[in-house]
């Protein structure tokens, strides 16, 4: 696409391409588990609102309504301050949410 030349900062396609690299590193890991690393270490999970898996059209909703959240300066973000359910933006759009996991200890105990 490029004449075999590395796409640099300066390329017109190349905030296109950072925004296609980030959909599809948060995309796979959504639809794959739930979980980036650093969702793990902190033990959320994006699921549906039944805490089933997301699929990839989920994935591609939530991934554009937190980049509408960001462009109105986090206003999304903050709208779980007044949302009653707590949803934020792209949990809406996307029918998804974060949701905690329970270590399989804890569920064994109860």
């Amino acid at each position: 696409f490029n004449g075999g030349q590395a796409l640099t900062g300066e390329h017109f396609l190349y905030p296109f391409y950072l925004l296609v690299i980030s959909f599809i590193f948060f995309g796979w890991f959504w639809t794959h588990g739930g979980q980036t690393l650093g969702m793990r270490a902190w033990k959320f999970k994006v699921l549906t609102r039944e805490q089933k898996p997301i699929n990839w059209r989920q994935a591609l909703l939530r991934f554009c309504g937190a980049l509408i959240s960001w462009l109105m300066l986090g206003c999304g973000f903050l709208w779980i301050f007044t949302n009653r359910k707590r949803e934020a933006w792209h949990d809406r759009f996307s029918g998804s949410g974060l949701f905690f996991e329970q270590s399989k200890k804890h569920q064994r105990n109860r």
